[in-house]
């Protein structure tokens, strides 16, 4: 056999890997062949998973521990801020709902004032209420408007419910208002149901005036209704002054004494009304009858120069009062005679 120059001949080795080599090739395609046939092969496959499913599993365990250990934190820190956010806002909310329901109650009092000044047909005057001076021997009230606004002693002060007191004092910025609560202030008033003619005095509470000196025969009962008389021109006639709460004999058993629960808010409310007119009064109540003849109604007299503080020469109890004195009431008819 001839041989070419430079080549070599094929070793033993190379044949032998060559052989193995086709037969890998040969098991290959059959595998391939049975397993599309068959489909073997896959559930091998997946058998095979769910054995190597645990190493998987604890292979990505750092990496899960991680990520949940930065999510937990980010997410606590982010409901920490918003929860510091949440609180603020509720504690904004909270002072905005409670100077909302302090301004509905307000304007619920003020339309209240303004509705009673309208309804009676009355020239009344808004004063905001400046200090508030309740000692059991001071009641008294100082106002946010003086002479300058039209203030001037002697006016009436009202509110939705009824008499307050009268101005006492007058700056050109403020005025004093005087309680009828007030110990040294009394008010002429007069039985609304029977038309008995009574004081109510002041008594240094807010809650309590005394109706005193009662007769035995007076026509009165525990929810009467008081208001004032008109006698002496310093309140004018039909302002409500209170509610008779009870009666009882004092301690000379010859007159009753009443407490009164005043018809005004002596302890609440930001402003008041100051009557400006007086020209029309409300209608005064009728006469009580005496036996067969009508008592006479005192004449209207001129206010009592000193009203906040009597002169010495006053009468034994010194108090603010509209009451005329006993040498300006006319003389009492004779039986049988008319004025």
């Amino acid at each position: 056999m001839a041989t070419y120059a430079g080549s070599h001949p094929p070793r033993t080795g190379d044949i032998a890997g060559t052989l193995r080599l086709l037969a890998y090739l040969a098991i290959a395609v059959a595998l391939i062949v049975l397993d599309h046939r068959g489909g073997w092969l896959a559930q091998i496959r997946a058998r095979s998973e769910l054995v190597v499913q645990p190493l998987w599993w604890l292979a990505g365990a750092p990496a899960r521990i991680g990520d949940a250990v930065r999510d937990n934190t980010s997410t606590r820190a982010q409901l920490a801020d918003e929860n510091h956010v949440l609180r603020n806002a509720l504690l904004i909310s909270g002072a905005r709902l409670s100077r909302l329901q302090a301004a509905a109650a307000e304007n619920a009092r003020l339309r209240g004032l303004l509705g009673a000044g309208q309804r009676g047909g009355l020239d009344v005057q808004l004063a905001p209420i400046l200090d508030v001076d309740l000692d059991p021997t001071r009641q008294r009230l100082i106002l946010d408007s003086g002479s300058r606004d039209g203030v001037q002693v002697g006016q009436t002060v009202i509110d939705a419910g009824g008499l307050l007191g009268q101005i006492i004092g007058v700056t050109a910025g403020t005025a004093t208002v005087l309680l009828i609560t007030d110990p040294d202030h009394a008010v002429p008033v007069v039985v609304a149901r029977t038309g008995v003619r009574l004081v109510a005095y002041g008594k240094g509470r807010g809650d309590r005036l005394e109706l005193a000196n009662i007769p035995l025969s007076s026509d009165i009962q525990v929810g009467d209704r008081i208001v004032t008389s008109g006698l002496g021109g310093r309140f004018p006639a039909g302002f409500a002054v209170g509610t008779v709460m009870s009666l009882q004999p004092d301690d000379s058993r010859a007159f009753l004494v009443g407490q009164l629960k005043p018809a005004a808010q002596l302890d609440r409310g930001r402003d008041v009304l100051l009557l400006r007119n007086r020209a029309a009064p409300l209608p005064p109540p009728p006469p009580a009858v005496i036996g067969d003849l009508p008592s006479v109604a005192n004449p209207p007299v001129p206010e009592p120069a000193a009203v906040a503080h009597p002169a010495s020469s006053a009468p034994p109890r010194s108090r603010a009062t509209s009451m005329p004195s006993s040498a300006d009431r006319p003389a009492r008819p004779a039986p049988g005679r008319t004025p």
